[in-house]
């Protein structure tokens, strides 16, 4: 694997920022390297044990020692050697540094969460699902580093093929990332489309240093996305990806991380703030130079004459041929 410096749409130093996202300003802390440690290279325990903490750094502040190893499967005997691994004298020193870093980098965002969560228990689904999607999309607004993504831009911009890649749900996602790319690039290929893992490895047969990778996955992650984003990078391609988490798999992989907080209360993910961060993308990439601002305006000068006008509707051939004769 490639050992290049990554960076992120919200990255953070180590004593965090106010401007980023808080599972990404968790994971750059010095105790949140710790844990990307234990989750790339530790036991198949301890990498429970730090996924958990890197998705719920809040909750865990009130669980108990018994609590945790309920929800991470494992022993209260294993968190104590993993709290000792990480340099701790026991769990409690672990939950009080967690704490600390917690509170050292907490974002309004993590209130207006809250807020949702513990609000009226009445509420319909709808309603919870709609208030999700609001909390999705504004931390996602919260966590965005504006030079990250032009570094993004920067590399699509001069990639010789942009691969779009998405399994599942995130097919759809991939699909409309790719048509609005299509005008703006060299080339885009739809790595997965209606072929599935086959067609989507031999698309990506060719990917070499000169290509990106965007890559889309949110929980539950595809284990087909991470074997090709894998297979991608081992060829020299740049990758890029949209997660939800520091934790995602995904982000382990790639060069630049875009998140898209995902929480929902029924669905596995939601795909607001990942809409909205396509959205975001394709616009920075449209105004980036003066040849994509004419592009998109002779791509909608072209279209026009297919498109729907409310002050001018032409009659179509078939609609001349009912006409009553004189």
């Amino acid at each position: 694997m490639k050992k290049n410096s990554k960076s992120t749409s919200a990255e953070a130093d180590s004593h965090g920022s106010a401007g980023s996202a808080p599972e990404l300003s968790f994971a750059r802390s010095a105790l949140g390297l710790s844990l990307m440690a234990q989750l790339q290279n530790g036991s198949a325990s301890y990498q429970r044990i730090a996924d958990y903490f890197l998705r719920n750094q809040v909750k865990v502040t009130a669980l108990g020692i018994e609590d945790l190893a309920e929800v991470c499967q494992v022993s209260t005997a294993t968190i104590s050697r993993f709290a000792r691994e990480l340099g701790f004298a026991n769990y409690a020193a672990l939950k009080n540094q967690i704490a600390e870093t917690v509170q050292a980098i907490f974002s309004p965002v993590e209130k207006l969460r809250h807020t949702i969560e513990t609000s009226d228990a009445a509420a319909s689904p709808a309603q919870a699902s709609l208030q999700a999607s609001v909390t999705n999309v504004q931390a996602c607004s919260q966590g965005l580093d504006e030079a990250a993504l032009q570094t993004v831009i920067r590399r699509i911009s001069r990639a010789s093929t942009v691969y779009v890649m998405g399994f599942g749900l995130s097919s759809h996602l991939a699909a409309m990332l790719a048509l609005h790319l299509q005008p703006f690039c060299q080339r885009v290929v739809e790595v997965v489309s209606f072929g599935g893992t086959e067609v989507a490895a031999g698309n990506l047969m060719h990917a070499g240093p000169q290509d990106v990778l965007i890559v889309i996955s949110f929980p539950r992650y595809a284990l087909d996305a991470i074997r090709l984003t894998q297979f991608a990078r081992d060829h020299g391609a740049g990758v890029v990806a949209i997660t939800d988490s520091a934790a995602s798999p995904l982000a382990q992989l790639s060069d630049q991380v875009i998140l898209a907080p995902c929480h929902h209360g029924v669905l596995p993910s939601s795909a607001s703030a990942a809409i909205a961060v396509i959205e975001a993308l394709v616009s920075c990439l449209m105004t980036s130079n003066k040849h994509n601002v004419e592009k998109a305006l002779q791509l909608t000068q072209a279209l026009s004459a297919y498109l729907h006008h409310n002050d001018n509707i032409p009659r179509t051939p078939q609609l001349e041929s009912r006409k009553p004769k004189k």
